[in-house]
């Protein structure tokens, strides 16, 4: 509210105008507009945004009551803008439903100056007040805010040194995360999930193989195939990535903790560590899925070299509605155009049986 507030008078008598107007600017008010139109009262208030009203009851062809009817929309529900209804008629039923309609108080003529000025001094400073009060609302809602953008912040970024940290144990590239998360949001999009979903897909993705913190160096490092008994342990990882991912209370962790557990998990059911299949395994983890095993294959491995993009591309065909949701494999082709479809290579295999290199 400024320094010198606002004042609109709608009085039908230019001698009423001309009495309010001394006993305003005597009282030092400056900022002072009136009207005798009844009719005008709503342009010259949306004009000079007033801070408080002074609004005649009876007039000619528009009442008091009409143009506080048309008034009252124009001012929102956390605002209090005063008004103050004037009038000759000291029934109760007039004062009445001048209250009810949205007026704030209610002087009947004649009045005395005094008891003008003491009852529009007490409206401005309630309505300063308010504003007062909006205004400290407003700047702690920003204070909030901007605390709460710093924890998202700070939130994202430990998840994303979480991920490096298992990345580090397990990728000779250091990238393969990243270029994951990037990936499973190409998926994403060729979907169409909007984009705040492909926000958190991005952060969320390169977390799914944050359990493999949790797989010795012997197992996870070692060059050649896995034994039974190695490959069921690297299989844990799933579980221990949800659970260091759970009990999260943002949308990023809960999508992290479903990932981490469910990216193993196959379209036909013969996935890990739950059997799900179809629908039942989370669209993320599906999506997922297809980004970890396409980067994990056309880049090079310690223990094999990258597969070309088209002997990748047979094989995502291939294991279409097997290994993978078929709507998703599609999608995914569909958004990388002149691809061809040869023969994957044979005997390298990376299906995750014992003895075979896995991408787990």
């Amino acid at each position: 509210m400024d320094a010198q507030p606002r004042i609109l008078i709608v009085d039908d008598q230019e001698t009423n105008i001309q009495l309010l107007d001394r006993i305003l600017t005597g009282a030092g008010y400056s900022s002072i507009r009136s009207t005798i139109d009844p009719c005008a009262a709503v342009d010259l208030f949306l004009e000079f945004q007033p801070d408080l009203v002074l609004l005649d009851l009876q007039m000619p062809v528009l009442d008091g009551f009409g143009v506080l009817e048309q008034l009252m929309p124009l001012i929102p529900g956390d605002q209090y803008l005063p008004i103050l209804m004037l009038t000759g008629d000291d029934r109760v039923e007039a004062k009445r439903r001048a209250l009810s309609s949205g007026a704030k108080d209610f002087l009947a003529k004649p009045f005395a100056a005094v008891e003008v000025l003491l009852r529009i001094r007490n409206l401005l400073e309630t309505r300063r007040l308010h504003v007062a009060l909006l205004a400290q609302n407003g700047q702690l809602d920003a204070k909030v805010r901007e605390r709460t953008r710093e924890l998202e912040e700070a939130q994202i970024e430990i998840v994303e040194r979480l991920a490096a940290a298992a990345e580090f144990r397990d990728d000779d590239t250091g990238r393969h995360t990243q270029r994951v998360g990037e990936l499973a949001v190409r998926i994403a999009h060729a979907i169409g999930m909007p984009g705040g979903t492909l926000d958190v897909i991005r952060r969320a993705a390169p977390l799914h193989d944050v359990g493999k913190i949790g797989i010795s160096d012997l197992v996870l490092l070692k060059p050649g195939g896995l034994t039974p008994e190695e490959f069921e342990r690297m299989k844990t990882h799933t579980v221990i990535g949800a659970q260091i991912l759970s009990g999260g209370n943002s949308e990023l962790l809960r999508m992290s903790e479903r990932i981490a557990l469910a990216h193993h998990e196959r379209w036909d059911g013969s996935g890990y560590p739950r059997g799900l299949a179809g629908d039942a395994i989370p669209i993320e983890a599906r999506i997922v899925a297809i980004a970890d095993v396409f980067d994990a294959l056309t880049h090079d491995r310690p223990y094999r070299k990258a597969w070309t993009l088209d002997a990748v591309v047979a094989e995502l065909r291939r294991e279409r509605g097997r290994h993978f949701d078929p709507r998703l494999v599609d999608a995914f082709l569909a958004c990388r155009p002149g691809m061809a479809t040869p023969t994957p290579p044979r005997g390298n295999h990376w299906g995750g049986q014992p003895g075979v290199r896995t991408t787990a």
